[in-house]
Parts: structure tokens; C-alpha cells; sequence
């Protein structure tokens, strides 16, 4: 057996015990409650351990789950834990915004009138561009993009199945990146400020210059390794093609015009509250400029832009016959959101419970001691790539994002905030890493 056989059959086996456990994996939600039972037993072993230290006494003493209080602070508040778990309700309220526009086909129609008019030099970096962006409207971009990119090569004489792969990994490998704020970046946003109490706070926009510059470093990687590493291992493409792009209908046109309009009407009179000197949203102190209202009440701010140009798409391209069309795009998204509505009952009793045990305190203590030792601070680094490699290896075998970062953000939030650093730095690693096609 030669070398290449040798390394393609440990390739091979390699994926197979990767694939093998993650099939073994429970679902997300009865994996907190492992997680739950986990907390508990630890709680008790480590409050037994300490009992006798005065270093852990009063309010920074480890509380025990197995006893009668913590089961009067269950019964008390497990649904106010449901409840009141910001990262729900922002991440609803969100995706009900974005819902009106990719119901009524403003999302899919922008994409597709971008992917037709640019020049065939620029088709690929757009291609992995548009991919990227496309999670403004949830699956959006994996659904609409490999296809779409498919046809684009076809046309074009080139392979289309380098096309379906630049679409696909645009999608899932930019799937944090965009131009825009995103239903990921308040999913990460919120997920972190549970994690700190709000102590500090980070806003919408903690990472957004780092990810859209992601979006043009993806692009550029992307399309140097379609060009010069996977089109030519792969046969030539039809010379011609019986299929063709679309472009976008008249009403489509008309759609989209007045959707910008809107769009950009509205953005203006946001814009009004927060730029002048007294805005009504905006801090009276300076220095606190981009900790204003606005900033930290972007949700709606951004709801209401794509709901407007939603509803104003709709009504331009004739794709709202009725008010009640609005409602029926935005059930239908909540009736996708049923999976993450019920895992996020597991995930707010697991972060709730794991700060009423002061287990988050201890480790974040006992971690700062041991970064501080280490020189963190100094050289951070290599601590942070040893953290993104931690989360990228978790890819393998955890598809969801949100349980993802809600198992790691309790625990090493606090700590890198004990260690000096700020909350959205973290928040940065963990929305640069939690996409992955292989996921």
C-alpha cells in the first residue's frame, strides 16, 4: 500500500469516528440535562470540598443543588428562567422582522438580481459574498445560494458542481459573517450578556466590524481555492448551457426599488433619533455614544427595516394580497422556531442553575488565578487560538450554534472578564468559529 493509499484510509476512518460520534450524540435539549444532572453532582462535591475553606464563605460559597433551597428556588423560578431569558425574546423578535421580508420574496429576489448583474470576473467572490450575507434571512442563503450558484456556472460554461460547492460553503462557512447585523449576532450577544448578568454589556453591533470584514476575507480565500485548488480537479463544464439565470421580473424590479425606498426613508428617520446632538435616542454624555438607546435597542430598530421593506416589497410585487399574508409569514417562522423555543426551556434552566450554584464564580476565579499564571494577559494570543480550537473541534460532533455557545459561555465568559478581557472579544472568537460546513 503505497503513501496516498495509507493517508486516505486514516482520512477515511478518521471522518468515520467522527460521523460514529456524532450520531451518538443526544439532541441539544436532553444534552443540558445531562448537563443539569452534571451541574448538580458537581455543586455537591465541590461544596463538600470547601466547606472547611474561608476562602469560600458567604455570597462566594458554592451553593449545593441536592437540598430543600434549591428546590424552593426551582419550583419558584423555573419559569420566570424560561421566561425571562433575554436571548429568546430577541432572537424572536428578529427573525419575525426578517420573516416579512423573505416571505414575500424580498431576501431571495435581491440575491438573485445581484447574482445576475455581476460581471463574470466578480461571479465568484459574489457568489461566496451573497452566501454569506444570505443568513440575514436565517437559512436563506443555504437554500437559495447552491442552487442558484449551480446555474450561474452552468451558464457560464464551468462546472456547476464547483458552483453548488461555492454556494454551499459560503453558507455554512460564512454563516456568522455579514455585512449586516444578524439573527447570529443576537444570538451571541444575548447568549453572552446571560453570561455576565449584563455586567458589562455588549450591544448588537460588539463584532460587527470584524464580521463584515469576514465577509470580504471569505471571499477572497473562497474564490482562490474554487479557481486554482477545486475547479481543476474537476472535469470542464457543459460549453453551453440549456438552462439560464433568471432575472428579476418586472414586478420584482418594481419590488425592489420601492423596498429601498423605504429602506432607506426609514433608516434616515432612525438615523435622526441618534446623530444630532439631543436625539432622542442617543446618551447625553459623549463618550457613551455607542452606548446609546439605539445601540443597545437595535432589535427593533432593525425589525421594523425588514418589516417595512417586506411589507413594502410585498405590496409593490403583488406578493401580499391581504394583511393577513404579513401574519402568515411570521406564524410560519415561529413554527420553525419551535425546535430552538423548546431547547432553549434546557438551556435557561442549565445557565440559571449554573449561576445559582456559584459554580461560574469559582471557575472564573480559579481560571483568571491560572491565565494570570500563565501570562495570559501578556500574550493573549495563544490562549485565544487555543479557545477557537476548542469550539472548532466541538463542530464536529455539535451542529447548534446556540447550544454550542450556551454551554461555553457560562463557563468562560466570567472567566476571561476576571482576566481582564472584554466580554465582546470572546463573543468575536465564538461568532468567527461556529460556522462550519462540516458541522
Amino acid at each position: 500500500m503505497n503513501d496516498r493509499s495509507r493517508g486516505a484510509g486514516l482520512q477515511a476512518r478518521l471522518l468515520d469516528g467522527i460521523e460514529l460520534i456524532g450520531n451518538r450524540l443526544p439532541h441539544p435539549f436532553w444534552l443540558f440535562l445531562w448537563l443539569i444532572v452534571a451541574v448538580a453532582v458537581v455543586s455537591e462535591v465541590v461544596a463538600a470540598l470547601v466547606s472547611d475553606s474561608t476562602a469560600f464563605s458567604g455570597d462566594t460559597a458554592p451553593r449545593p443543588v441536592l437540598r430543600p433551597d434549591t428546590l424552593r428556588w426551582f419550583v419558584l423560578h423555573m419559569v420566570e428562567n424560561f421566561g425571562h431569558f433575554e436571548p429568546l425574546a430577541l432572537v424572536l423578535v428578529m427573525l419575525m422582522g426578517v420573516s416579512i421580508a423573505e416571505g414575500t420574496g424580498l431576501i431571495p429576489a435581491v440575491m438573485r438580481g445581484i447574482a445576475a448583474s455581476v460581471p463574470k470576473t466578480l461571479i465568484v467572490p459574489a457568489l461566496f459574498g451573497l452566501a454569506a450575507c444570505g443568513n440575514i434571512g436565517s437559512d436563506a442563503g443555504i437554500v437559495v445560494i447552491p442552487p442558484l450558484a449551480a446555474i450561474v456556472f452552468k451558464e457560464l460554461g464551468r462546472n456547476p458542481i464547483a458552483g453548488l460547492l461555492v454556494g454551499y460553503v459560503g453558507a455554512t462557512a460564512g454563516f456568522t459573517a455579514n455585512l449586516l447585523p444578524a439573527g447570529t449576532d443576537v444570538l451571541a450577544m444575548a447568549l453572552t450578556n446571560a453570561a455576565t448578568r449584563g455586567e458589562p454589556e455588549i450591544t448588537v453591533l460588539a463584532n460587527w466590524y470584524f464580521m463584515s470584514a469576514s465577509v470580504v476575507l471569505l471571499s477572497a480565500i473562497g474564490t482562490f481555492v474554487t479557481v486554482a485548488i477545486v475547479e481543476p480537479r474537476l472535469p470542464p463544464g457543459p460549453a453551453s448551457s440549456g438552462v439560464k439565470m433568471s432575472g428579476l421580473a418586472p414586478e420584482e424590479r418594481r419590488g425592489v426599488v420601492v423596498a429601498g425606498v423605504v429602506t432607506a426613508i426609514l433608516s434616515i428617520a432612525w438615523l435622526a433619533t441618534v446623530v444630532p446632538e439631543g436625539g432622542a435616542l442617543r446618551d447625553p454624555n459623549p463618550d457613551q455614544f455607542w452606548r446609546s438607546p439605539f445601540f443597545r435597542g437595535l432589535v427593533p430598530v432593525l425589525f421594523s427595516l425588514f418589516a417595512a421593506s417586506g411589507i413594502a416589497y410585498g405590496i409593490a410585487a403583488k406578493t401580499i394580497g391581504k394583511p393577513n399574508d404579513i401574519l402568515e409569514h411570521m406564524i410560519g417562522a415561529m413554527r420553525r422556531m419551535a425546535p430552538y423555543i423548546v431547547l432553549i426551556l434546557a438551556i435557561s434552566q442549565f445557565i440559571e442553575l449554573f449561576q445559582y450554584t456559584r459554580l461560574d464564580q469559582l471557575i472564573a476565579r480559579s481560571g483568571a488565578s491560572l491565565l494570570s499564571g500563565l501570562g495570559a494577559k501578556d500574550a493573549p494570543i495563544p490562549l485565544f487560538l487555543a479557545f477557537i480550537s476548542a469550539v472548532a473541534f466541538s463542530n464536529m460532533f455539535l451542529g447548534s450554534a446556540s447550544a454550542k455557545w450556551a454551554i461555553f459561555a457560562p463557563i468562560f465568559v466570567p472567566m476571561f472578564c476576571n482576566s481582564a478581557f472584554i466580554p465582546r472579544s470572546l463573543n468575536c472568537c465564538i461568532e468567527s468559529v461556529i460556522p462550519s460546513p462540516i458541522a
